[in-house]
């Protein structure tokens, strides 16, 4: 029975584990079940071998190889071709150490080495939030690609939006292994990413004026620099003593580049951080952040929007105080929300739920959900909330929709479904809204808080 219920365990989630050391490791554990990559880690995982990655590349020129020839038929077949195709390499990331594995899907879309969506989304998805056309709602959430290194890649594949960061001003060293989502360039600091952000956003800027021109009236979605939305989600250095100058100098130095900010104060692995969701603190942090963003100077589009993300592991009280600080400060946005200390069933009967840290992945959706709905009664409907935790499917994203969401992220279903992943939630996302006799996305938000 013990067993069963670990390797239940290893399906549905991830968990971070706090050392002794204060440091963090972090195992990973797949969110579906029948998940093509699923990993089953070791304490004290293998390297992947030189075999297997040559293997793996031997796969994708293959792939790439039989896409060329795929590429005689229409564009929509081919391009669902491509996709469905990358399930074909998914197994093959599951004998890598899982840090490896991340790393080379965040090298693939840095380099274009995963599929880019050329079918249009179904109509009903797209929407405006912030004055921003999104061509659907669903998107990648911080932390996949910390460094922004894979933006334009990512973006290709179809997300509507996608968050780059946690950003901090100074770098930050790797932790000890194993660990997953927390690398070795984790932190490599505001002022790489800003030169990395500049040289994306002049090069997708110039590829967007040479199509605009092309395309006539046609309605284009996007923010500053091209098709899609671009969020910085901006942190704090652990050591750091004034967490306020840290988000302050995040926006004097990203908020150029960025469709919308975000104050991430939610984080269970940055000590003292989650202090900062108390009504005083985060006032006071709010007001401060947002001086800095309007001091700068701005064109005819304004600021960027300014979102904060909260944690799932939040009293009646603390939900009040944060409701009360947004509408009084007139907060552009909530992400709701980050990973939970908490160890909901059937996490609490696994021997790992012992260990400190942050645990993500389906068993997280229920309790994320319950607080974005709370929220949404709290600030009236009138703050546009992003939902986020445990995701997996198009009725996942319909649900968080219908609890006060207006856009969702993935981040922990993407990683072990892939590509395949995206077009599948949006097809399911849109027939759902139909199923419910939706003709918008707006009808549909916060539908289950509204009294019948």
């Amino acid at each position: 029975m013990a067993a069963r219920v670990a390797m239940k365990f290893k399906r549905e989630c991830y968990i971070s584990r706090k050392l002794k050391s204060n440091n963090i490791t972090r195992y990973y554990f797949s969110t579906a079940a029948s998940s093509a990559n699923s990993l089953n880690i070791p304490k004290t995982a293998p390297h992947f071998s030189k075999k297997g990655m040559l293997l793996t590349g031997a796969t994708m020129g293959l792939l790439i190889g039989g896409g060329a020839y795929a590429s005689t038929v229409d564009e929509a077949t081919f391009c669902g071709w491509l996709f469905n195709a990358t399930k074909l390499v998914n197994p093959f990331f599951s004998f890598m150490d899982p840090e490896v594995a991340h790393r080379l899907a965040v090298s693939a879309a840095a380099r274009g080495w995963v599929p880019i969506e050329k079918r249009p989304d179904p109509s009903i998805l797209e929407l405006e939030v912030w004055g921003r056309r999104f061509s659907n709602p669903i998107g990648l959430a911080a932390g996949f690609d910390k460094n922004a290194e894979a933006v334009e890649g990512l973006l290709g594949l179809g997300f509507g939006f996608v968050e780059v960061g946690s950003v901090t001003p100074a770098p930050q060293e790797g932790n000890p292994k194993p660990r997953i989502f927390r690398l070795p360039e984790e932190g490599e600091g505001i002022v790489v990413v800003a030169k990395r952000l500049g040289a994306q956003h002049g090069k997708r800027k110039l590829e967007t004026s040479s199509t605009t021109s092309s395309a006539g009236d046609e309605v284009v979605h996007g923010g500053k620099a091209g098709p899609g939305i671009l969020g910085v989600n901006l942190g704090k250095n652990k050591t750091s003593e004034d967490a306020t100058a840290d988000y302050v100098q995040g926006v004097h130095t990203l908020s150029q580049y960025a469709d919308y900010l975000v104050i991430n104060i939610s984080s269970p692995n940055t000590p003292g951080l989650r202090q900062l969701q108390g009504r005083k603190k985060l006032k006071d942090l709010v007001k401060k952040v947002q001086a800095a963003r309007d001091e700068m100077q701005w064109g005819e589009e304004g600021p960027p929007p300014l979102l904060v993300k909260i944690a799932p592991d939040l009293s009646k009280q603390d939900l009040e105080d944060i409701a009360a600080v947004a509408l009084a400060l007139r907060v552009d946005g909530l992400i709701i929300s980050n990973t939970t200390i908490q160890r909901p069933d059937p996490v609490s009967k696994n021997p790992v739920s012992e260990e400190t840290g942050g645990l993500s992945g389906k068993p997280l959706f229920d309790l994320s959900t319950n607080i974005l709905k709370d929220m949404y009664i709290l600030t009236k409907g009138k703050i546009p909330l992003i939902g986020c935790g445990g995701i997996s499917s198009g009725e996942d994203a319909y649900k968080k929709i219908r609890a006060g969401a207006i856009l969702v992220q993935l981040y922990t279903s993407f990683a072990y479904g892939g590509p395949a992943l995206i077009p599948k939630i949006k097809t399911e996302l849109a027939e759902c809204l139909e199923k419910g006799g939706y003709k918008s996305i707006y009808e549909a938000v916060g539908a289950d808080c509204r009294q019948p």
